[in-house]
Order: C-alpha cells, then structure tokens, then sequence
C-alpha cells in the first residue's frame, strides 16, 4: 500500500493537470521592448549657415518652418558636411565613412557614372531595413547607377530597367531626379524612368546646361514641387502601416537651377535664390504638417541639415559673393568661404533635430558633429552593433541630441575634404588645412572687396592652421608659429588615412591608395 507522500500516488486527471502546472516555475514576463521611432532626414542641397533665422537673425529670406523645427527641437551651431560638394556627402551620410576613401577623391561623380556605395557596403538604410523599417528616398540621389550602355548610335534605352540605384542601397522604393541638372530629364521611380526621355533639352545659362534628353513636356521648375507631393503622400501612407518608417529626403534646392515657383517669387528680399530658399523652407514645413495631421509627429525623429555650404559667384547667377553685394545677404553668415573650400563656410551647415518627449525643445548644442554620424546614431539608438566594416568614421551622437552633459568632446577629430581634394581636420578648436589657399578649384574666389571689408590677409604659407574659438573667421593663420600643432594635426590625420577609419576599431583597408598632401605643399 502506497502511503500519502508517495511519488507513485495517482490523481484524478483534472487534479494532476492542477499538481503539474502549480509544480511549474512560470518565466517572468518580458517588458515590451520600446516602439521604434520613424525617422524623416531632410537634406537641402546648398543651403547656407546664414540662409536660415534662427542661424542668422540678419537673414533677407523668411523661413518660419525651419525656424519652427528648431524652436521644438535643438540647434547645433557646430555641424560640418563630410565634404564641401554634394556626392561625397551623401555617400558618408548613407555609408557612416568618408567617401575620400573611395574612387572619388576631388569633386563630384557625372552623368551616367556607375554607383560609388559598394554593392556589399551596409548602408543606414539597410541597417534600418534589418530592424524592421519600412525605408524610402525621395529626391536627388546623385551616388550613381548602373545606367543601360549606350546602343547603337550611342543611344541608352531607356525603357530597360536601371540596376544598382537605390533599390538596390537598402531603400525599399525611391522616387526622385538622379541631379536636377544630369541627364536624363525626367523622374524616375525605383529602377525606371518615369516616361521615356526621348527629347534633345534646350541647353543655355537659365535652362538646362548640359546636353541630353529629357521626358517632353519636362520643366525644371516642376522638379521641387513634385518632391514635395511624393512625400507628403508616402507619409500619410507609411503612417498607416505596420512597420516604423525611414524616410531620407534629399531636396533639391535651393541647389540652380535656381527656379523658384511663381507663388515664391519675391518672397525674400535675396532675390530668386532667396526666393528659392523660401519654397525650399515651405517644402519642410509640409513634410512637418504630413507628419501632424497622420498622427506621427510625436513619434518621429526629424532632422533637417545641408550638404555643403552656399554655391559661389562664377557658377551660378546671383552666387553667394553677388548675393551678399548686391542685397546685403550672407548666406555663409559671418563664416569664410563657400561650397568647395576646406574653410568652415564650405561644410559648417545648419543642422535641427526635432524628436517630442526626447530631445528639449528650444535648446541649442556647440558640439562638433559630422553627418558621417547618422550610422553610429541610429545603430546606438536601436542598440545594434555595427559589423567591424561598417560605419568605420562615424560616432554615435545621441547623447548631443538628448542633450547628455558630456566632459569629453564626442568626436576625437573630423575630416573635412573640399571640391579639390584638399584636406582638413579638426580636433577640438584647431582646424588644419592642407593646402595653402583653402580651395583652388573655384571659378571666382573670394573677390577683393570682399576680402577687405572681411580683413583677410593673402595666406602664403603652404598650409594654414586656425584656433576657431579665438579666430572664429579664419582671419589669422598661425600655421608657421605653431608648429607642434600642425604636426600633431597631420600625424593623426595621416592615421585615419591609413587606418582604413577615424574611430576605434579593426583596420580597415581603404578602396584604392589615398594621395595627401600631408604639409599642404
């Protein structure tokens, strides 16, 4: 006879399924892991430190939407473009590595160039991707394609599909103008074009100024109001769906051509490129009113920067010298230099981020940031680690949003890489230039008048070395007096070279050997 404690004891099959699941040690319930944020990053294309309000109050062109954006955000008065034209920008923005470390080594990519972001090359859309964000572009792309060669009689069909753009980047869709002023002509979505440019476009100074085709009927000035509907209309729509949504948005404006739209024109006491500068800040807000009226604001990150500093006088009508004589507006505010130049007026830019209940409202930030930062960012904020490859220049930023009290600057040095090629680097408030004119590659430099009324002093020195907390203007070079500086400067910048990355980690191997002058000789 069995006895009461024994193991061999039957029960009733109700009671032993009760004895089973008592006798059970229940897992503790896992918090629900936090909503993943939407993330909407405006890119404006040319747009100077002193376009906006809130940079420059003696600004000529109203521009309340951006204006508003930093008011329920923060303002950083230190944000630098990797480089001071647009490609490199959007491959460092997109890839977290300087894009010197590629094939592109001065300027821009052409028409019809082949993609510069490695097939294999993890992208912040890609990483988004893997966590489960829906991603799109909309806008100008300008990081090449795998454009259909040229037929017989040297024609492309255009009615094939075009490989490797951004479809193939880590972006579910794209729609958008490779360049605004690239051949062809036309929009194009995902990997087609949006008709079949079939048309020669008329080629003059106010047109189109290089030779191609475009789509009949193709107007440039339709290109930024067209930006402007598609992504209104795929927020109202990602809103709705079930996944958090990344939207990168590279305008096209107020890049030229300057083609501001008749309800804009005489908006800005700056002319048509103020003009422009208006229907570009009427554009953000839109997209801040898309993402009100769908629900999302409270929970989307948005950040609004440019890719480089103002064009120049010489390349377009009314650059940014012409400007500045003619209606008193600096779009480089009180900075030196332009688009193109190693000096802080070619890649210092406005910079606004805006994420309710996590970043302060109305609070600005001097931390030294770089777009190259987005990777990092975002991999941090989504608690990711980035394979040793990845993101091999960029840090993590979010305590500077947030507004973390820091001792320590988040960013050893920057890179900075002018139009030329020349190269710059910054670590804390010295910057080095490696070259002795800042830029050479300029059709009109800074004109005499300017250089007066500013105090620049010629430079010639084969180099030229700024304290920007003293010298915020770049007005004394102390590059032959400090010469412990200079090679302190040099020697790190000659380890990022050949480290293969500016951030701790596994060397990496750059794509082809990097040429610097590592004096400014």
């Amino acid at each position: 006879m069995t006895g009461p404690d024994s193991p061999s004891r039957s029960y009733p099959p109700l009671l032993a399924l009760l004895v089973a699941v008592v006798g059970l040690q229940v897992a503790p319930l896992r918090a629900a892991e936090p909503p993943k944020p939407n993330i909407v990053y405006i890119l404006a294309d040319d747009l100077g430190y002193g376009d906006i309000g809130c940079y420059n109050p003696a600004s000529k062109i109203p521009t309340p939407n951006m204006d508003r954006l930093a008011k329920e955000g923060v303002r950083f008065t230190d944000a630098h473009s990797p480089s001071a034209v647009c490609t490199p920008t959007r491959y460092a923005l997109l890839t977290g590595r300087y894009a010197w470390r590629t094939r592109l080594q001065r300027n821009v990519i052409g028409p019809f160039a082949p993609p510069l972001i490695a097939e294999k090359q993890l992208t912040v859309a890609g990483l988004l991707r893997k966590q489960g964000y829906a991603t799109a572009c909309i806008g100008k792309w300008h990081l090449g394609w795998g454009w259909p060669e040229p037929g017989d009689g040297g024609k492309r069909d255009f009615s094939k599909p075009i490989p490797d753009g951004p479809t193939t980047r880590g972006f579910d869709l794209y729609f958008g103008t490779d360049v605004p002023n690239y051949p062809p002509y036309c929009f194009l979505e995902n990997d087609r074009t949006v008709g079949i440019p079939s048309e020669a476009a008329p080629v003059g100074r106010d047109a189109f100024n290089i030779a191609g085709l475009m789509v009949p009927g193709w107007k440039l000035i339709d290109v930024l109001p067209g930006l402007e509907e598609r992504a209104v209309e795929h927020i109202e729509k990602a809103a709705k769906g079930d996944k958090p949504f990344f939207l990168y948005l590279p305008l096209t404006s107020p890049h030229y051509p300057v083609v501001p739209a008749a309800a804009f024109k005489g908006k800005s006491k700056a002319g048509e490129y103020g003009d422009f500068v208006v229907q570009t800040d009427h554009v953000v807000g839109a997209v801040l009113d898309a993402l009100k009226k769908s629900g999302v604001a409270e929970k989307t990150l948005v950040i609004l920067t440019s890719d480089n500093g103002p064009e120049v006088s010489g390349e377009v009508k009314n650059g940014v010298y012409d400007r500045l004589k003619e209606f008193g507006h600096a779009s480089m505010g009180t900075l030196r230099g332009a688009k193109r130049d190693a000096w802080e007026g070619g890649h210092r830019v406005p910079f606004v981020a805006r994420w309710p209940g996590k970043i302060a409202a109305a609070t600005t930030c001097d931390e030294t940031i770089c777009h190259v930062d987005l990777m990092a960012t975002l991999a941090a904020m989504l608690d990711v680690k980035l394979p040793a490859d990845a993101g091999v220049d960029s840090v993590n930023i979010l305590p500077a949003l947030l507004g973390e009290k820091r001792k320590a600057p988040l960013r050893e040095a920057t890179v900075h890489h002018s139009g030329q090629g020349k190269f710059a680097i910054r670590r804390g408030d010295w910057v080095l230039i490696l070259a002795p004119t800042g830029d050479d590659n300029r059709k009109q430099g800074e004109p005499p008048w300017f250089q007066k009324d500013r105090g620049y002093a010629p430079h010639t020195e084969v180099g030229e070395l700024f304290n920007l907390a003293t010298d915020p203007t770049q007005k004394k070079n102390v590059y032959s007096t400090e010469t412990a500086k200079v090679n302190e400067l040099a020697t790190l910048m000659e380890r990022y070279v050949t480290e293969g990355r500016g951030t701790p980690g596994p060397k990496q191997k750059n794509d082809v050997e990097i040429t610097w002058d590592k004096r400014g000789k």
